[in-house]
């Protein structure tokens, strides 16, 4: 049983037409402008939902593909060289006055998913705009992360090895996205800003993908009939990245206090539950030696310790709830 955070792909944005603003020299540069503008569209209309592609047509366009996480991954995967060009020839010119103009008339404008706000817009969801082609890129990252994210969802129940790789390059893109684009965009951010724009946020969802991975191991593990001791061990390593991602994201509060809750909430959820399985597995390998005064002794820690973090999210409660009755057993 994994705990799931839906919400982190539910990424918004609106239309950019690149050749609508910059200026081309040249038809084979406008044709690349053209081009980078039809790709972004195609990922526009997936993730606003507003695509009247069926689904007979688009996994035809896509090659085959039937998920559409697969489709969204191969749509943004063809973007991403496209956007890189760009970025590299923007920043080659000297004239940086026409460059900014141009880029602040694309208007580029994403919404939140990990900011408290973003729960609470009952006119529409609220959108950043952040004249920057490199905030395009970094929210693009985001989405990219968190559509790998979802794609490792789905293998779950079919393919536990590649579900947990695809975990484990999701946590890579968030890596990248913290380390190698997001500290260049900083001096750019306004106040207000998405979550998905700082570096700690990366770094924390980087953190709760490898940990998401380890749950995957753990599934597998558990299917292969591993020993309590190391099913406990392996549950302890989930709590600890999520420990990690949490530091992370007390950092955060510095630079960006908008954070939502139910975020929050998910990720000591998360760590609760796997700290109950870990003392558990501990219990059972005390129990099965005989010494039943000490597995007591865990079990009633381990109970201590969860009663005072269950979380405000009725249904992951109800999970925590259920663990702790079976976890009283010994």
């Amino acid at each position: 049983m994994m705990l799931q955070f839906k919400d982190i792909a539910k990424l918004k944005t609106k239309r950019v037409v690149f050749q609508d603003v910059f200026s081309a020299r040249d038809s084979a540069s406008l044709e690349q402008l053209k081009e980078l503008s039809a790709k972004r569209r195609a990922i526009e209309e997936s993730i606003n939902e507003t695509s009247f592609i069926t689904d007979a047509i688009a996994r035809e366009m896509s090659g085959g593909l039937t998920s559409r996480y697969q489709q969204d991954l191969q749509k943004l995967e063809q973007y991403f060289p496209l956007l890189e060009n760009l970025i590299f020839h923007a920043d080659s010119i000297s004239n940086r006055q026409s460059i900014n103009k141009w880029i602040s008339d694309l208007k580029i404008s994403w919404t939140s998913t990990l900011g408290s706000s973003s729960f609470l817009q009952f006119t529409g969801p609220k959108y950043f705009q952040i004249d920057s082609l490199q905030f395009e890129l970094g929210m693009s990252l985001s989405l990219y992360g968190a559509i790998i994210r979802e794609r490792a969802f789905e293998l779950l129940s079919e393919d536990l090895v590649q579900s947990a790789t695809l975990l484990r390059k999701a946590a890579g893109v968030y890596n990248y996205l913290a380390w190698e684009v997001l500290p260049s965009l900083k001096p750019m951010l306004p106040p207000e800003k998405p979550a998905e724009a700082t570096t700690h946020v990366s770094s924390a969802l980087s953190l709760i993908c490898l940990a998401e991975a380890q749950s995957v191991t753990i599934k597998r593990a558990e299917e292969n009939g591993s020993t309590g001791g190391l099913l406990a061990k392996l549950h302890y390593g989930v709590l600890q990245l999520l420990d990690e991602a949490s530091v992370a994201l007390q950092s955060v509060f510095r630079d960006c206090k908008d954070i939502s809750l139910h975020f929050l909430d998910f990720i000591s959820s998360y760590r609760a539950l796997n700290e109950i399985r870990s003392y558990k597995y501990l219990a059972e390998g005390e129990r099965h030696a005989g010494k039943v005064g000490i597995c007591i002794g865990i079990l009633r820690k381990a109970l201590a310790n969860a009663q005072k973090k269950l979380p405000g999210e009725s249904s992951w409660r109800l999970i925590l709830q259920r663990k702790l009755m079976t976890s009283q057993r010994c």
